[in-house]
Formats: structure tokens, C-alpha cells, sequence
């Protein structure tokens, strides 16, 4: 992303005016009349998001007044609305800082570009008296982008191979050590990965995906993303309708990569463990079949009664790798289930954690950050749903129901009892676009995670 927020150091700028709705009033009855006369034939009103545009004494000098809900507590999308309103030039606030704001600003001007060319990406530049700030808003505003540039890209351009190539450009821009395990190599190791992928076509064969970075005698933490780059459902073919977004099915590997990338951007103390099984769940004469039994990296054997259910065939072989390493946390990213979204809706991930002291940091990390989780019970009772008459467990439970509850309980079967893990079943998409949040691929989740990260392992 283009630079669009920098120090204040008196550069020539237009001045943002903020009013909340308690003063719009008292601002609106101190101003001349021209001004008055100008908010007027605007049509201002005091709703946050509403714009106008104030004239200066000279015929080139204009200012901007904007609504906001509370000029005391600034969120990160309550500035997200200017940059689509403004021409390109550089922006101050007329007093205080910009704080949170920073972020919504940065983000409305993303532009996915692979594809078409950008009618507007000259930026507009917001200068901050905050300079310590500006990295960190501009670091995570580049760790949605990555999110969503990831999940918009079409799945003939996005397949495994593709997917490691940016594990390993990830890496090498930090030193990392990155190792692809592919193909038939996956067989015995990673079996229930191969056995979902091993359908796709030549140059799309599935593969295992591992960075690790860091310090060895730093706290070891483990992340892990669903990296499904296409699913057609496999022999359980989805309709078309289902099958359209399926490019997103590798937005919990977009995550993880764009949160790995934050913490070795900023050289966070831990041992890094990053796990992406990539694969496409394509339909051919070698394809895995209802029906089959699979064994996994585990030792455990699952029948396979639904194809369609492979995001956490995948994930059990990545989670176990994980917890062979000893982590002290592990947090996996997945785009899992259709039941999380009728649950939640696409903005809230379901969250599900196997520790409460962890669930109680992560879901105030996201409140902090104003990205909200909400937590998902791992119900006990529910357990036995994953019975199956001739092999240790099923992949997808019969009957549909609490089905992102069952699935986080699939994979809890493949952490180490003992590990601290967090569960997220994220959308990774956004339908609707609002201020700051393009539609298409989105980052939902991610800020939190890496605020519990900095809150847990910064100052050590």
C-alpha cells in the first residue's frame, strides 16, 4: 500500500474539523454566516459520517467538517469515510490526533489492482502529531491488505504452489526458514492432506507449508491456516452457487501469513511456527470418497463421510505437526463453516479456546481493537457426535446440527491436551462494503490476534 499517513511537521494541509452530534449546535451557531449559509446548502446534519466543505478566505482555501460519534474517543472507521470524499492532498485534524482513526484511513484507499487498473489511487496523506503510532497503523493497515489481495485473487492464479511462493518471499524478507512438503511426499506423513488434494491437477499438487523464525529459546508460538486455494466440494460437489466464493476457502492461510508476517516485521520475541496445508478439493478419478477411511499424522483414523468437510481433514495433520513442536501457544485461522456463519454473521469469527485465561485476553484484545470475536462453547456433550461405527471418528457429524461447534471439537482431537489454542472459524469476506472495509476479501480476527501477541510477548 502507497504511504498515506505521515509525521506532522507543519507541511501545507487541508484541516479536517470534527464535531460530534452533543456539539454540533454550539459549532454550527459560532460560526459567520457564509459558513453557516455553506453547511446549509450541503445539507449537513449531525449524523456521524456526514461531510461538508467549509470555504477560506481565499478562493483555493477550504476546510472539511465531518461528523463523528465522539470526538473524545476516535474509532478506526470514523475517518474511513473522507479519503472516498476528498481529491487527493495532505489532511490534518484541526486539533488532536487522528489515535485509532489512523487505520480506517489507511484502509479505505486500498485498491485491488491485479486485475483492473485503478480509476483513483493517488492517496490522500494524513499528517499525525503521533509519530510513534504511525508505523503500527501502517503495518497493520499493509496486514489487511495482504489478507484481502490473497483472498481476492482469482484460484487460477492462487493455487498451492503460489501459496508457498509467498510463505517463502515471507520468509526470505525476514530471514526465515521455510520447507514444502508436496505431493506424494505427504502420503505417510500428512495423510489426510494428501488424501484432499492429491485429486487436483499437475502443477496443483497439495503440499505442507512451514516457516519457522525466531529465537529458539524465545516462547514458542504456532500458527496455522486452513489454505483450501479452491473448493469444489470434492465428490460431494457444491452447486454453483456454492461454489462461487470458494476462491476465499484459503483466507484462514491469508491470516496467518499476514500475522506471521507483523510479528517478524517487528521482531517480536517468540519462536515462530507458521503451518499452511494447501491443497485444491477437486474432482477426478483420484479424488477421496465418501465413505473412506482416512488415517492422519496423528494415528487417529476418521471416516470420511462428507467430502465438502476437508478444511479440518487438513488442519488435523497441520495441528499435530504444530504440537510436536511444544508450543505455549498455538492459534489457528480457518474459512471452516457455513454453521458459524448463520451463527454470527460474517463480521464476528466464532471463537473457540481451550483455556480461559487465553479466551479472556483474546476476546478484550479484539475489543481493544475493534476487532470483535465471539466465543463458541467447546461442548463436551457434543463429542460423541463425532462417533463413527468403524473408524475412530467422523469428519462431519450426520444431521447439520451445531456444526462449527463440532468442528472446532474435530480438530481440539489433534491439539496436545495441554497447549493453549485458539480456534477462529473466520469468513475472510465482505459482501458489503463499508467505510474503510472494501467489499471482497477482509481481514477479520487478525488485528486481535496480533494485539494479544504484543500484550503477551512484546515486553519480554
Amino acid at each position: 500500500m502507497t504511504p498515506t499517513i505521515t509525521a506532522d511537521r507543519g507541511q501545507e494541509a487541508r484541516t479536517i474539523h470534527l464535531i460530534d452530534p452533543a456539539g454540533f449546535d454550539t459549532w454550527r451557531g459560532a460560526q459567520p454566516p457564509r459558513i453557516r449559509a455553506a453547511v446549509a446548502a450541503q445539507r449537513l446534519t449531525p449524523k456521524p459520517g456526514k461531510t461538508a466543505t467549509l470555504p477560506g478566505e481565499q478562493p483555493d482555501d477550504w476546510s472539511v467538517v465531518t461528523i463523528v460519534a465522539d470526538t473524545t474517543t476516535l474509532t478506526p472507521w470514523c475517518l474511513a469515510h473522507l479519503p472516498a470524499q476528498l481529491p487527493p492532498d495532505h489532511y490534518r485534524l484541526a486539533s488532536g490526533t487522528p489515535g485509532a482513526a489512523k487505520l480506517g484511513w489507511a484502509t479505505a484507499q486500498y485498491r485491488f489492482t491485479r486485475y483492473r487498473k485503478a480509476e483513483d489511487d493517488a492517496p490522500r496523506i494524513l499528517l499525525s502529531r503521533d509519530p510513534a503510532q504511525i508505523d503500527e497503523a501502517l503495518r497493520q493497515a499493509a496486514a489487511t491488505a495482504r489478507v484481502r489481495d490473497l483472498v481476492n485473487t482469482a484460484a487460477a492464479d492462487l493455487g498451492p504452489a503460489e501459496l508457498a511462493a509467498e510463505a517463502k518471499a515471507l520468509g526470505e524478507a525476514h530471514g526465515a526458514t521455510v520447507t514444502i512438503t508436496a505431493g506424494r511426499d505427504l502420503e505417510t506423513g500428512y495423510p489426510m492432506i494428501h488424501a484432499v488434494g492429491k485429486a487436483a491437477a499437475k502443477g496443483r499438487e497439495p503440499r505442507l507449508i512451514e516457516l519457522t523464525w525466531g529465537n529458539p529459546a524465545h516462547p514458542k508460538v504456532a500458527l496455522v491456516g486452513k489454505g483450501v486455494c479452491f473448493d469444489s466440494g470434492g465428490l460431494d460437489i457444491k452447486p454453483s452457487s456454492g461454489m462461487r466464493l470458494m476462491k476465499k476457502d484459503m483466507g484462514g492461510a491469508a491470516h496467518a501469513l499476514a500475522l506471521a508476517g507483523l510479528v517478524m516485521e517487528t521482531h517480536l520475541p517468540v519462536r515462530l511456527h507458521l503451518l499452511i496445508p494447501a491443497v485444491e478439493n477437486s474432482v477426478s478419478g483420484d479424488a477421496f470418497r465418501p465413505g473412506d477411511v482416512l488415517n492422519s499424522r496423528k494415528g487417529l483414523t476418521v471416516e470420511n463421510t462428507n467430502t465438502d468437510a476437508e478444511g479440518r481433514l487438513i488442519l488435523g495433520d497441520a495441528l499435530t505437526r504444530a504440537c510436536e513442536g511444544a508450543p505455549e501457544l498455538l492459534i489457528d485461522f480457518a474459512t471452516l463453516t457455513g454453521a458459524a456463519r448463520v451463527a454470527l454473521g460474517p463480521d464476528l469469527p466464532a471463537t473457540f479456546v481451550n483455556d480461559e485465561a487465553l479466551a479472556a485476553d483474546l476476546i478484550a484484545a479484539g475489543t481493544a481493537e475493534a476487532d470483535p470475536l465471539w466465543q463458541m462453547p467447546l461442548w463436551d456433550a457434543y463429542d460423541d457426535l463425532l462417533k463413527s461405527d468403524i473408524a475412530d471418528m467422523v469428519n462431519a457429524p450426520d444431521g447439520g446440527m451445531a456444526g462449527a461447534v463440532t468442528a472446532a471439537l474435530f480438530l481440539r482431537r489433534f491439539v496436545t491436551p495441554g497447549t493453549a489454542w485458539a480456534h477462529l472459524d473466520t469468513f475472510a469476506w465482505r459482501a458489503a462494503a463499508k467505510p474503510g472495509r472494501a467489499n471482497g476479501g477482509e481481514a477479520y480476527g487478525l488485528r486481535a490476534a496480533w494485539r494479544l501477541l504484543k500484550d503477551r510477548y512484546g515486553q519480554r
